[in-house]
């Protein structure tokens, strides 16, 4: 059973169930770490029409495991897309009247090449002979796709946690193609903290015996134990505690009393023990390990001499940054940094700080304040920019 659905992962890694893009050896991808990626291929969905002009066009850039199908069914899980609540016909983002772009991450596991990926060298999967991806080799990748559409300047660009790093990356290598951007519960930099819960995460699959030091696929298993873990640690950063206790509290887990061992006594553990069984039916471990390193090599002063204000300057782009209050993984203070740059650097910017306690994944959930604040924004841009977007 375990090799039956390791090759099914395996399959939707190379012949996903969306549109793919594929570019040959005449035009490989250059990455940070000083060689290019070639053949590669990335995956994606569109929703809506692009206009006459192509001036419509939005990009949605995933978090670390969202994936292309943004706001249409999940061919692995069979759930609606991620951020289907915002994106659709007569939503806050109007499929009548945008075209919508999201593509999977190269480093990913969903059709984008990433370490599930076939190498055309071995014929076998990449695992960790895929070289190290950051968030700007994703972005360029993404460059590519858009002139593949013919489209000169994106609308906008939006995404939460690492999209929101891609939505800063965007605006700060192609600056002349961004017309707005809305970077969402997001940082211009990964903390120490983040980092290091990233690193327990990378160190619970690497110490599964199953990993088998990346080529678990070879050999028809995963490790599938040391995933879940790691994301079990990781979902707990995503909360707050005022959401854990108003969810979970101490209460028991269908029991009465507790059973003095090590099953899952209370709400909270056979919640977070479903987090981590659910994860590891749709993810890749290795493109968790690739696509958290991603994050935690972003850092966009240190890209520009140290001084963030640098990244943006001479920008035209307008941009509204989002944070939460009880977002303790990107904590309202790492979005004030980056208005500060941006003011610094002469850019239009606007902020808002949504008062909630859901913690970090408020972006991905129902809030009407977020909601508000999109529509406010992209209404406001589309002004500037002649964009119809109806009444």
């Amino acid at each position: 059973m375990a090799a039956g659905r390791a090759e099914a992962r395996h399959d939707e890694a190379n012949e996903p169930r969306s549109p793919v893009l594929r570019f040959g050896a005449d035009r490989p991808l250059r990455l940070d770490a000083g060689i290019t990626l070639s053949p590669f291929q990335i995956a994606y969905q569109t929703y809506g029409e692009l206009n006459a002009a192509r001036s419509n066009a939005i990009l949605v850039c995933h978090a670390l495991t969202g994936d292309q199908h943004v706001a249409s069914r999940n061919p692995v899980t069979g759930k609606p897309g991620w951020w289907e609540v915002l994106i659709g016909p007569g939503k806050v983002i109007d499929t009548n009247r945008f075209f919508v772009i999201c593509s999977n991450v190269v480093g990913g596991c969903l059709g984008s090449t990433g370490p599930a990926s076939i190498s055309p060298l071995t014929g076998r999967a990449y695992s960790l002979d895929l070289p190290v991806i950051t968030i700007r080799d994703m972005v360029r990748a993404q460059a590519m796709l858009v002139d593949h559409f013919g489209i000169d300047q994106l609308f906008c660009v939006i995404g939460g946690s690492m999209g929101g790093m891609q939505v800063l990356e965007w605006a700060s290598t192609y600056p002349e193609r961004v017309f707005s951007a809305l970077p969402i519960a997001t940082g211009a930099r990964h903390s120490a903290q983040n980092i290091a819960f990233h690193e327990v995460g990378r160190q619970a699959v690497m110490a599964d015996p199953d990993w088998r030091g990346g080529t678990y696929l070879e050999h028809g298993v995963r490790p599938q134990k040391g995933l879940a873990v790691a994301r079990m640690a990781a979902h707990v950063t995503y909360l707050s505690e005022s959401a854990l206790h108003r969810k979970f509290g101490r209460n028991l887990q269908n029991r009465e009393r507790p059973t003095f061992g090590f099953d899952a006594d209370f709400q909270i553990e056979s919640y977070l023990r479903h987090q981590g069984m659910t994860f590891v039916d749709r993810f890749d471990a290795n493109s968790y390990l690739y696509l958290t390193r991603s994050m935690d090599y972003f850092d966009l002063a240190a890209d520009h001499g140290g001084r963030l204000a640098d990244a943006f300057a001479g920008i035209k782009t307008r941009f509204c940054l989002v944070s939460f209050t009880s977002d303790w993984l990107f904590p309202t203070e790492e979005s004030r940094s980056v208005v500060h740059a941006l003011n610094a650097a002469g850019a239009s910017v606007s902020f808002v700080e949504i008062e909630t306690d859901r913690g970090h994944d408020a972006f991905l959930l129902d809030e009407p304040e977020l909601f508000a604040a999109i529509d406010g924004f992209l209404r406001s841009a589309a002004r500037a920019r002649g964009v119809e977007v109806g009444p």
